[in-house]
C-alpha cells in the first residue's frame, strides 16, 4: 500500500522546526505496520534533518557550524537576487538534503531514542514551506 500526504509549515526565519509529531501522526494514521516513510521538502532553501531531540544545543551548534562554513554575504557568491542569505541558503539545503527516509515498524516511524525530524529553514526571514510525506508498506 502507498499513501501520500502534503502539509505546510510556516517558519519564522532561520532555524530548525520540529515536525516529528506530525510525521508520526501520519505514519500511525496510515495503518501500515512496517515499511518506509519518505519526506520531501519542495524548496531549495530549506531542508530536512534527523537530529538530536533532547538537547537544543546540538541544533544551535549545527547552526553555528553552517554559519561558519557558508556565511551570509560572502563575496564569493554571485547569486544574491533575494539578499545576502540567498546563495548560502541554497548551499545549506544542498549540504543537509531535501528528503529523508525513515523505517516504519509496529505502525510508527522507528526513530532512535534521541532522534527527531526537523524542517531546517535556511533563510533569515520566514516562509511557508510545503512538504510531501509518502508512506509505503503493509
Amino acid at each position: 500500500m502507498m499513501i501520500q500526504h502534503s502539509f505546510s509549515i510556516r517558519t519564522e526565519g532561520r532555524g530548525t522546526y520540529d515536525i516529528t509529531r506530525e510525521v508520526q501522526r501520519q505514519a500511525r494514521a496510515s495503518g501500515l505496520q512496517f515499511g518506509l516513510c519518505h519526506l520531501f521538502v519542495h524548496h531549495t532553501s530549506a531542508s530536512l534533518v534527523l537530529c538530536e531531540n533532547a538537547d537544543p544545543s546540538v541544533r544551535r551548534d549545527l547552526e553555528a557550524f553552517l554559519a561558519r562554513l557558508v556565511p551570509d554575504g560572502d563575496r564569493l557568491f554571485d547569486h544574491t537576487d533575494e539578499g545576502p542569505d540567498d546563495m548560502p541558503a541554497h548551499l545549506r539545503a544542498i549540504l543537509t538534503n531535501m528528503d529523508l527516509t525513515v523505517p516504519i515498524r509496529d505502525g510508527a516511524c522507528d526513530l532512535g531514542t534521541w532522534q527527531g525530524i526537523y524542517l531546517y529553514e535556511h533563510r533569515t526571514r520566514g516562509h511557508q514551506r510545503r512538504l510531501t510525506l509518502t508512506l509505503s508498506g503493509e
